[in-house]
């Protein structure tokens, strides 16, 4: 009976290749069924910038991801998302990502900065700059760290370092059988926006006395920068500036209120946008000005200009001038009474003068007050920072805090820079009382130089400092992010008019034929990790399937055989006698 079974399963299966596929189908379904994505964690990343200024393009031009995570460690990094720490983040590995050609880098910050040693800190706002001059294909994002992502990063640090066995099986079973991450965008490619304005807001306080009044004019650019937009919070650089600002336009405007002092210098305040591309709404506020219109106060008598830049730390100030003022000139005198006000008043102040010619073979102005000098107009810019190449000044570590996602002044100062708050409220009581002691000639009417204007009642607050370094802060300022109807510029313009007359904005949009500045969208987007097998596990896994297929498909063509020689073996042997 059995001998007639296997006869009819021999014949069955040779003369039937289609009754043989429909039999082994569903075994080999099973094999091959793709295993399930499992989505590992989900995050937000911010991907670095991306404009073009001057016909000059920068940082990264790729927006999209689709590619197995890495670490640095790892030998081959070719179209593989590379991802870093801060802490271990250098400019080599950075760049070994970009020669072999990563499909993406991904760099994750510390939620707490004020745990970074101050080195680490120093030395990536140090290499932002150098991120931005090479531009690259490469997309570039940065996370803020989480338990899952560094869970993802240990995982894949581990699958990376173990390519460095001396083993090749060992290599390639860990490879096999170990987990790995596909990093998965959700945007779209970037591509330009059009049309986009750069707001800039003006006020002014008008003097008394004659038509053909002195003009003083105080400019602060509100704009922030960084080697990713939606990380640029901007705390000192410009925060500061805009906040003491502000805080002048406040008290000035109470010394204007009343008869007995209101001066005869009329007071002209202007918050600029794109100041870190270049000054742009200076510079067209400037064409306005000067070459549009007949009844602007720069085109009259402009004593000087006063810009106001990175203000917020620090025991020093420095004056920085294209040409050192004359003697007799107003110029001369705020300087003169800028020396007098931190020498008899604020000791511990250091207090200099930094001159430094306009170079119009740069791509970038080195100040604001550059973009006045270039007009002819005498223009002076004050920071307590000595230089213009200072890496604070454009670093997504300037921020008021201690988190980069929180901007509410609690903790200790983080490692970068940042606002204290005391050093600025000393700062503004300079400025105020140097301004006052020109706009009033209080020197040359004998007024002693310890003598404090800005008291009691008039006194600097620094409630109102610290709400709006606080407000500032609390949101990305960088002009990509800042459009027209956006609550920065109109919030701005409500305290400005609560202080000056005749507010109004200022618009500068780039040309459309030869754009000065380009910018980019797609600079913040969804990013998902899923969990999944090497591409060599389904390599793996095909060879398998195929070894089983094969050994199925002999074992079928040789039914017979095979049956003959499992009776043999399995057939009871029987006693002879």
């Amino acid at each position: 009976m059995f001998e007639e079974a296997s006869e009819v399963f021999d014949n069955m299966f040779k003369s039937s290749f289609p009754l043989t596929f429909i039999v082994f189908i569903p075994a080999v379904l099973i094999l091959v069924s793709p295993l399930p994505a499992e989505a590992a964690h989900e995050f937000t990343v911010y991907r670095m910038q991306q404009y073009d200024l001057q016909g000059q393009p920068y940082g990264t031009r790729n927006a999209i991801l689709n590619t197995e995570a890495r670490t640095v460690e790892a030998e081959v990094l070719s179209r593989r998302c590379v991802i870093m720490r801060l802490a271990d983040f250098s400019y080599d590995m950075y760049q070994k990502a970009l020669r072999q050609s990563a499909g993406a880098v991904v760099i994750i910050l510390p939620k707490n900065m004020s745990a970074m040693p101050q080195d680490i800190v120093q030395r990536f706002m140090e290499l932002e700059p150098e991120m931005l001059a090479t531009e690259t294909i490469v997309p570039v994002y940065f996370a803020m760290e989480d338990d899952e992502l560094l869970s993802i990063y240990t995982q894949t640090m581990t699958s990376s370092s173990s390519q460095g066995s001396s083993s090749a099986a060992e290599v390639l079973l860990h490879t096999a059988t170990a987990n790995g991450f596909q990093m998965v965008t959700s945007g779209a490619q970037s591509k330009a926006i059009s049309d986009w304005a750069i707001t800039s807001l003006e006020g002014r306080l008008a003097g008394v006395g004659g038509e053909d009044l002195p003009t003083i004019v105080l400019v602060a650019h509100y704009d922030s920068f960084g080697v990713a937009p939606w990380l640029s919070y901007g705390a000192d650089s410009n925060g500061s500036g805009v906040s003491m600002l502000l805080e002048l336009a406040r008290l000035f405007s109470r010394l204007y209120t009343y008869k007995r002092t209101h001066a005869g210098y009329n007071l002209l305040f202007f918050v600029s946008g794109g100041g870190k591309f270049n000054y742009q709404g200076t510079k067209r506020w400037l064409e306005e000005s000067l070459d549009h219109t007949d009844s602007s106060l720069l085109q009259d008598n402009v004593a000087f200009v006063l810009c106001l830049d990175t203000l917020g730390n620090g025991d020093s100030l420095h004056l920085h001038v294209s040409k050192p003022p004359k003697e007799g000139t107003p110029q001369y005198s705020l300087l003169k009474e800028l020396e007098t006000v931190v020498s008899s008043q604020y000791p511990e102040v250091k207090f200099s003068m930094v001159h430094k010619k306009i170079n119009l073979a740069d791509d970038t102005l080195a100040w604001e007050h550059e973009r006045f000098g270039i007009r002819r107009l005498p223009a002076f810019t004050l920071s307590h920072l000595p230089s213009h190449r200072l890496a604070q000044r454009s670093s997504i570590m300037d921020v008021r805090s201690v988190s980069l996602s929180s901007h509410h002044g609690a903790g200790e100062p983080p490692a970068g820079p940042h606002v204290d708050l005391k050093k600025l409220s000393r700062n503004t009581k300079v400025v105020a009382e140097a301004l006052a002691r020109v706009i009033y000639n209080l020197t040359e009417k004998g007024a002693p130089a310890d003598l404090r204007i800005f008291t009691e009642q008039m006194q600097v607050q620094d409630e109102q400092l610290l709400s709006v370094v606080d407000w500032l802060t609390a949101q990305p300022r960088a002009a990509q992010l800042v459009d027209k109807d956006s609550s920065v510029v109109s919030t701005l313009e409500y305290h400005l008019g609560r202080y000056l007359k005749d507010v109004k904005r200022h618009y500068v949009k780039a040309d459309k034929r030869d754009p000065e500045f380009v910018f980019y969208d797609q600079l913040k987007q969804t990013m998902n990790a899923y969990r999944v097998k090497p591409a060599i596990f389904d390599l793996l896994l095909a060879v398998c399937i195929a070894a089983y297929l094969g050994v199925m498909y002999l074992a079928i063509q040789n039914f017979g055989v095979l049956y003959s020689v499992v009776r043999r073996i399995t057939q009871p042997k029987t006693k002879t006698h």
